[in-house]
């Protein structure tokens, strides 16, 4: 029996092949084999398909990737396990930010990435003991090492980058060291930073400085003091700045560091191209106000961003980030077949930020299936 899936009158959106139109789609073997037209889909030698899948009213993109989560339960209290949030919830891939640091990551790949269904990858904490320990990892400057940091992330192809909470209760009193050293690992094993941003000190400008092409600014949307954004709702120029050399700009919605007020300056301002993420972990995920990627992405279109742009900001963008473009993120004959399966449901929705504050919807986005590694999985 043939073992390709094939997924019948949905409307297929993916913008890194600049698709919005109804196809079916046809994976085999967990590879996408083609998009045809409705109705065409077959395999090569005429096979039919070991399983149909009838997206009617239904949305197909890419598989969805959340840049940003914690999905270390074993260790890291604040964790959530990755199918929940994962595969469960239509998301295909998962990138754990900072959970586990060097003394950490070994368990970490053989207890979560090893085991979920999920594809879990990682963003490495700078500080030996990431999120294990205590939340002030960054204070002591002693578990910053730059050579462990690098070893494990030359040998590790989940590791696709280095994370440095640059927040005051997180560094203490150790300025912009922590982020120096952050940098000096990254550079030299090259992948990138993520760097979290919040209540100063640091000022969030000289942040900013130190970052280069490729580095991620997670919270950018945070609506704290000192932030992206000046009294006037202008991006601060040291953001102007890091755009034009290529950081990168990531939501990273949290319990804290997501607010409406900020995204609509920043949509005032014309600003694209940043990935959509969740801090998701255990008590935002059942308390809100983050409950899923689905629903944070709901949150931008009810904020007026269109539809293929906020797809795009949790397939092919985030998939540049990774270093994985043309591999995940994407629809492309030959590709992995990751496949998230929503509907758009017409309903009155009220949305709720990290400051409180309430926002009406008319829609939200409810995954439906999620296809990874050539099964089928229903969403909750």
């Amino acid at each position: 029996m043939s073992s390709a899936i094939i997924i019948r009158n949905g409307t297929i959106i993916d913008p890194s092949l600049g698709l919005n139109g109804r196809y079916d789609l046809r994976i085999s073997g967990g590879i996408v084999e083609g998009l045809y037209r409705p109705g065409e889909g077959q395999t090569a030698d005429g096979a039919p398909a070991a399983r149909e899948l009838d997206a009617a009213g239904c949305i197909v993109t890419p598989g969805w990737i959340d840049l940003h989560a914690h999905v270390y339960p074993q260790r890291a209290v604040l964790g959530i396990e990755a199918d929940r949030v994962g595969v469960e919830q239509g998301v295909t891939t998962v990138a754990d930010a900072g959970s586990a640091g060097s003394a950490y990551y070994r368990e970490f790949a053989d207890e979560v990435a090893a085991a979920s269904r999920t594809e879990v990858l990682a963003w490495l904490n700078i500080a030996e003991q990431g999120l294990c320990e205590d939340r002030g990892e960054l204070a002591d400057l002693s578990r910053l090492s730059v050579e462990r940091t690098v070893e494990l992330a030359l040998a590790e192809p989940g590791i696709i980058g280095i994370k440095a909470r640059m927040s005051g209760s997180v560094i203490r009193h150790n300025g912009l060291r922590p982020l120096e050293i952050a940098k000096e690992a990254s550079r030299a094993a090259g992948v990138p930073v993520m760097v979290h941003i919040g209540n100063a000190p640091p000022r969030l400008g000289d942040v900013l400085d130190l970052l280069e092409a490729g580095d991620v600014v997670t919270h950018a949307f945070h609506g704290k003091a000192g932030g992206m954004f000046d009294d006037g709702g202008r991006l601060i120029s040291e953001g102007v700045a890091a755009l034009a050399r290529g950081v990168r700009f990531d939501l990273g919605h949290g319990s804290a560091s997501f607010s409406f007020r900020t995204m609509k300056a920043a949509l005032a301002e014309g600003l694209g191209g940043y990935t959509i993420s969740t801090d998701i972990y255990r008590q935002n995920y059942a308390d809100g106000p983050v409950y899923s990627l689905a629903v944070t992405m709901s949150k931008l279109l009810a904020l007026g961003v269109p539809l293929d742009s906020v797809v795009g900001a949790v397939t092919s963008l985030p998939a540049s980030v990774l270093g994985r473009a043309g591999r995940l993120g994407t629809l492309r004959t030959g590709t992995i077949g990751d496949v998230t399966i929503v509907r758009l449901a017409d309903k009155p929705v009220s949305f709720i930020d990290a400051e409180g504050e309430r926002m009406s919807g008319e829609s939200i986005l409810e995954p439906v299936w999620t296809v990874k590694g050539g099964e089928v999985y229903p969403c909750l």
